[in-house]
């Protein structure tokens, strides 16, 4: 007995040296060490993606709609449905280090094809009650590669839940805001048709004047027209953004309330961080993160596969051809074995499977590199259109007040002077709608680039 227990202490000790060998440890993939995203920024850890999302935004509305929407968003409920399947995973891949234990009754009856009258039983009943129990040893650390490619896999889908949180916040945010900007349109629209329609109507009273003649009268009808058909494209607009956010905050279609866009005070001197320290900390590159990690540990199982496992299994329990005698010690039985499988020949299933393992880990590891890459270039994109936004507030002010200026005194040349055409009013109105309407894009630009960039930094990860 001595001699079979120092083999088998003999055999795993060997086991567990060899397997630092079999099973490779995991290292993280490297991250880049640029210094900036791009733009010529400073680096600095300062920034805005450590304010929570209710610091970024302070329109209370809008605060209310993303907690409404973290509540019911369906996309969210299945990133949550998948981290408990992702738990389930990790107590399976937990379980497999425990010897399995069953249970055995039965009651097994027997006929003996013999004739009577020889002396012999011709049927016996047989009595069993046993437990069994079976125990593979980790001796290549294929089980431990398996229970963290499984930690892996819940990390993933945490991550993932995460990102689409952080995703469904930016995703109302910026209907939100393209709500309150279509309402700025289609206010400056309305009060531009009405003006146009007052504008007519002097110009009718000037061709009865013999002041204009009747081209003024029909072009100015156009220009009325052409104000008032854009209103019916912008409200269909609302509707068609109201019910997209609607669908974000798991609810019938119906109106979304609002405040307005000259409310919104949302301005930064934004300092965007170390790129390497901070791209770290995005869900999405997170989860590209553990997805590797979780190819590298498969990597591990496959490669471990080549290897023998080692096997104790054991039974005892009672069984006896009588009840009477069940429980007695004749009844009385009991094993314990030890043994080694090694694949011989599998039609190289194994070399198969280690080569899809090894596959399926450079592609984790491409698109990790490919979410850092994404990310990078999404910080530098939002950084880029919140300066270009910020840079064409002053002059897009200083362009409204001549327009306006252009618009008043053709109006005033063409109510007291026949040498003025009505054309140059209407250019000069056109003109000044236009840039109104681009006035509000870049209100508009900067608002969605504060949320691309809360967004593309982790979104409040710390």
């Amino acid at each position: 007995m001595n001699i079979y227990r120092k083999s088998l202490l003999l055999l795993i000790s060997i086991g567990l040296w060899t397997s630092c060998k079999v099973i490779k440890p995991y290292q993280k993939p490297d991250l880049p060490s640029a210094s900036s995203y791009g733009n010529g920024r400073s680096a600095d850890t300062r920034n805005m993606a450590k304010m929570k999302w209710s610091e970024v935004f302070t329109d209370t509305i809008l605060n209310q709609l993303i907690l409404q929407g973290l509540a019911a968003n369906l996309d969210l409920k299945i990133a949550v449905a998948r981290i408990s399947e992702a738990q389930a995973g990790l107590r399976l891949s937990k379980a497999a280090f425990l010897p399995g234990v069953n249970g055995n009754l039965s009651v097994k009856q027997s006929r003996l094809a013999f004739p009577q009258g020889f002396g012999m039983i011709n049927n016996s009943t047989q009595y069993d009650l046993g437990i069994s129990t079976n125990w593979e040893l980790d001796i290549w650390a294929k089980l431990g590669s398996a229970k963290r490619a499984a930690y892996a896999d819940l990390l993933a889908s945490d991550a993932a839940k995460r990102a689409v949180q952080t995703q469904l916040i930016a995703d109302i945010a910026n209907h939100y805001f393209e709500l309150l900007a279509l309402d700025q349109q289609l206010l400056v629209t309305q009060k531009t048709a009405e003006n146009r329609a007052a504008d007519a109507e002097a110009i009718k009273l000037l061709f009865e004047s013999s002041i204009l003649n009747g081209v003024a009268v029909v072009q100015s009808e156009a220009n009325y027209y052409e104000a008032d058909l854009a209103i019916p494209d912008i409200q269909q607009r609302i509707k068609e953004t109201e019910h997209a956010l609607c669908v974000l905050l798991a609810r019938s279609p119906s109106k979304i309330n609002r405040t307005s866009l000259a409310q919104q005070r949302l301005t930064y001197d934004l300092k965007p961080g170390i790129p390497a320290q901070l791209l770290a900390y995005r869900p999405d590159v997170q989860q590209a993160e553990y997805q590797f990690r979780a190819a590298f540990e498969n990597t591990n199982v496959a490669r471990a596969s080549f290897y023998p496992s080692l096997t104790i299994t054991a039974a005892a329990g009672f069984s006896s051809l009588g009840l009477s005698n069940w429980f007695s010690s004749a009844g009385l039985f009991g094993n314990i074995a030890a043994g080694l499988t090694q694949p011989i020949f599998n039609k190289g299933i194994n070399k198969a499977r280690l080569s899809t393992a090894e596959s399926k880990q450079q592609q984790a590891l491409y698109g990790f590199e490919s979410s850092l890459l994404k990310a990078a270039q999404e910080v530098s994109d939002a950084l880029s259109s919140y300066e270009h936004a910020v840079q064409k507030e002053g002059k897009r002010a200083k362009q409204l007040k001549a327009l306006a200026q252009a618009v008043a005194f053709n109006k005033e040349l063409l109510n007291n002077s026949k040498n003025t055409n009505y054309t140059d009013v209407l250019a000069a109105e056109q003109n000044l709608l236009t840039a109104e309407l681009k006035g509000i894009n870049d209100q508009s630009q900067k608002l969605h680039a504060i949320v691309n960039l809360y967004r593309a930094l982790g979104g409040g990860w710390n």
